[in-house]
């Protein structure tokens, strides 16, 4: 297995795992399949051409199996923090330390940045493989957004966590 940054050529099997996660684990995730599945595939090109954004992808044989990015901020008072978003393993590679080897490329990434002093993120509460994850990384809880999304009347809470770099 391969993991490295993605980048405009890597946008078409960008789009495609990212609907699958969209598909597989909506509560995952405050976009929905039903909206990015009409996105073209120059979203995504944009997206992985960002100076800010870092998607980390994991391939077998050519094929993206996990993903992760690594969002710096923008705003002045905010530089010193960077957030994990849209963090996804395909359900048959889950288990094989995937998810583990984008967090630590992600975090690698965040202690380059001389800036960077903290990274946040947030995971639906019942998902218990990625909670165990991130604490195993040394991620910490400090909050709880009770009803986070809603999904067909179903409320899912999200858990925010924070990594002291």
């Amino acid at each position: 297995m391969d993991i490295r940054l993605l980048n405009q050529e890597d946008a078409k099997e960008y789009r495609k795992i990212r609907l699958e996660a969209l598909k597989n684990n909506p509560e995952a995730f405050s976009s929905s399949f039903e909206e990015e599945k009409e996105f073209p595939v120059e979203n995504y090109e944009s997206r992985l051409q960002s100076e800010v954004s870092f998607t980390f992808g994991v391939f077998e044989k050519e094929q993206l199996i996990g993903v992760g990015t690594l969002l710096k901020e923008q705003k002045s008072k905010l530089k010193h923090r960077a957030n994990i978003v849209a963090m996804y393993v395909s359900p048959l590679k889950r288990g094989m330390g995937i998810g583990k080897s984008i967090m630590q490329a992600a975090i690698q990434k965040a202690k380059d940045a001389e800036e960077i002093e903290q990274i946040n993120l947030c995971v639906v509460s019942t998902n218990m493989s990625a909670k165990k994850l991130y604490t195993s990384l040394g991620f910490k809880t400090f909050g709880i957004e009770q009803k986070a999304l809603k999904i067909d009347g179903r409320y899912f809470d999200d858990e925010y966590m924070v990594l002291f770099l």
